[in-house]
């Protein structure tokens, strides 16, 4: 059975999606990746099953980062995309599910997102965890080991053919 889903608004006026499961002594933010939709996450049986478990310790709250899933798409302006824009997804989501204090679970490129959340709002971060953090997408010289430009485009390419 699928949460229902509710909508946070941030405070440049987008409408994020989430849900809330479990009902744990803790609160958990599950912050995504690049791509999520937390309606379709559970027909995905691993995504599920992992969710699922997390909340039987916890009441877990996930949710769409702007720009993905069920939450509004960026499209008034580039001050809508920046970093702390999108750590406000996190803000947003905590008040409108009433949390005041939460321990956040971050991937792949949302650990920037739980970083910047962590430092700007400490009274209301527990703890910071992460699962395949990535501090740069493309390769920098002071980050050698990130993709290449060219990998990077190839990629886009991919998705823009393959993707749904």
């Amino acid at each position: 059975m699928v949460p229902v889903t509710d909508y946070a608004t941030t405070a440049d006026g987008l409408h994020i999606a989430y849900q809330i499961v479990g009902t744990g002594p803790t609160d958990l933010v599950f912050a995504p990746g690049a791509a999520s939709n937390v309606d379709a996450a559970w027909d995905w049986p691993l995504m599920s099953a992992f969710l699922r478990r997390l909340a039987t310790f916890s009441r877990l709250i996930i949710f769409d980062r702007r720009g993905t899933g069920l939450s509004d798409r960026i499209m008034t302006s580039p001050s809508q995309s920046t970093l702390e824009a999108r750590m406000d997804d996190i803000r947003a989501v905590m008040d409108a599910a009433g949390s005041g204090r939460a321990t956040l679970f971050t991937t792949e490129e949302g650990l920037a997102l739980g970083v910047l959340f962590a430092a700007t709002y400490p009274h209301r971060t527990a703890a910071l965890i992460s699962s395949n953090g990535v501090a740069c997408q493309r390769w920098q010289p002071d980050y050698p080991w990130a993709v290449p430009d060219s990998e990077w485009e190839q990629d886009l390419d991919d998705v823009r053919r393959g993707w749904g």
